[in-house]
């Protein structure tokens, strides 16, 4: 083990860490100590809401992304010889859990400054600060241990998803109450007392270190296959992240997702099999979304994302004065939109992946792109109306049929991710562009921008009556519906589509 950690520190290392931190501080020390000094307030009751579940979101988040990952995982070379030798398990993995417990520590700690911006620090600004922290320093670290205990233990795993979904139903409640009911209850949060603050914030101290010293203790008794499977799932994430190939992250989660699952055999529908071939290639994707209701489900509750975006920002003013905190709204609504039509395009992918068996399907291109454009377009149409719907509830947006917009952006949103979808690898070789603020390689920069570029033209209309809301919206709907059907019929027709699906 000591040969493998390499030669110990010497003074040139102490040195250069030592003065790395010194730059590091000279450099962000004047930017968050002015962040600091603005928590001197009072907050904003009717934002306080909205900033609650997204910081309750994000740690929701975090502990999805641990859970996800492992959290406990090893370099390919240590998982396949370390863990299986007869070495103490703790100790192969204390330097992982070292490394954990700083992640958690740094990520708690944002968390709880988030917070204290959001509640504000009226009074006694230190001991609020000091409770903030030691609060999200508890937390990020109470989390990661119970994330290692669940890969130790199934049933505590089953308690940390049972958290997870706990924390997102706080953070759902919190975004509808808080501009309702829930205001007073988060305003008085907001004004406690700063000992009550720092009295939760001991107990969360004392929770969160129990549950290290049971993780701490769980490390000997991991499972070695449940390492090498975390390990080689975030060895293949990590090269998607160096190689900047972010495509290869989602095969990653579906592989891991259907990998080992029994799946019933079902009949086809009738009509699927009557209306042709393409409706029938196109059924699949049908097929992959039903079996995954949890994550339709949780899609479907992300369409209150822009509400809350836009009651956090303060666009909760119908007019003029609303372009402010529309926009970045606008831009949520926009990605989530997006990202609810790629759900629904694996098998363009994987045509795309495989070109050879694509053809020995033998139908015809432009039917069957038309069939698997179905169902991201009905399914972006229903987001986009529920998220536009919740936008209108803030107050973000005048009285008027605004969900229209979704149904008739929806078939631009579609042809925009099946573009995503059949884009190749990022290609490294493509210049590097020297700017200003630094080099800009083009290839991830071309690779980022094929399929949003469709999708952002064909909504223009619906970018701008979000951003700027007009009185009627009913012409920014006509236009929308007439720009959405032409980006995708313009995809679907174009030439050199051919007999390939």
């Amino acid at each position: 083990m000591r040969a493998h950690r390499g030669r110990p520190a010497t003074w040139s290392d102490r040195y250069t860490s030592v003065f790395g931190l010194l730059v590091a501080a000279a450099v962000l020390g004047r930017p968050v100590a002015e962040a600091i000094g603005g928590l001197a307030r009072h907050a904003d009751p009717g934002r306080i809401g909205a900033g609650f579940a997204l910081v309750a979101a994000a740690y929701a988040g975090f502990l999805a992304l641990a859970r996800a990952l492992g959290p406990v995982v090893l370099p390919a070379a240590d998982a396949a010889w370390l863990v299986t030798s007869p070495l103490p398990r703790r100790a192969v993995l204390s330097r992982t859990a070292l490394l954990l417990l700083s992640a958690a520590a740094l990520t708690g700690a944002a968390l709880g400054l988030a917070a204290l911006s959001v509640f504000g620090a009226p009074g006694e600004l230190g001991v609020r600060l000091a409770a903030a922290l030691v609060l999200g320093v508890a937390a990020g670290v109470g989390g990661m241990a119970a994330a290692v205990l669940g890969q130790q233990s199934p049933a505590a795993d089953t308690r940390l998803q049972f958290l997870i979904a706990g924390i997102f139903s706080v953070a759902v409640l919190a975004a509808v109450s808080g501009a309702g009911p829930g205001r007073r209850m988060l305003a008085a949060v907001a004004g406690a007392p700063a000992s009550l603050g720092a009295a939760v914030a001991g107990v969360a101290s004392v929770v969160a270190a129990i549950l290290v010293r049971r993780a701490w203790a769980a490390l000997g008794r991991i499972p070695a296959r449940t390492i090498l499977a975390s390990s080689t799932r975030t060895a293949r994430v990590t090269s998607a992240a160096t190689t900047l190939d972010p495509g290869m992250l989602t095969w990653v989660a579906e592989d891991v997702h259907w990998r080992g699952r029994a799946l019933r055999s079902r009949p086809w529908p009738r009509l699927v099999s009557r209306l042709g071939p393409a409706p029938a290639l196109a059924w699949q994707e049908w097929l992959r979304v039903g079996r995954r209701p949890g994550r339709l489900a949780a899609l479907l509750c992300a369409a209150a994302l822009p509400a809350v975006c836009a009651n956090a920002v303060g666009a909760n003013t119908v007019g003029a004065n609303t372009a402010g905190g529309s926009a970045p709204a606008a831009g949520v609504l926009l990605c989530g939109a997006l990202t609810a039509a790629a759900m629904c395009t694996g098998g363009v992918r994987r045509d795309g992946g495989d070109p050879a068996l694509a053809r020995m399907l033998a139908v015809d291109g432009r039917a069957a792109t038309a069939a698997r454009a179905v169902l991201p377009a009905l399914l972006t149409a229903a987001w986009s109306a529920l998220a536009l719907v919740g936008l209108q509830a803030v107050g973000a947006l005048p009285a008027g049929p605004w969900w229209a917009l979704g149904p008739a952006a929806a078939p631009a949103l579609a042809a925009g991710a099946l573009r995503m979808a059949r884009r190749r690898p990022v290609d490294h070789s493509m210049p590097v562009i020297d700017t200003p603020g630094g080099a800009v390689p083009t290839g991830p920069l071309f690779w980022a921008g094929t399929g949003p570029d469709i999708a952002l033209l064909g909504s223009l209309p619906t970018l701008a009556a979000l951003v700027t809301p007009p009185a009627d919206v009913l012409p920014y709907v006509a236009a929308q519906a007439v720009a959405g059907a032409a980006v995708l019929a313009a995809y679907v027709l174009r030439p050199g589509r051919g007999s390939r699906p």
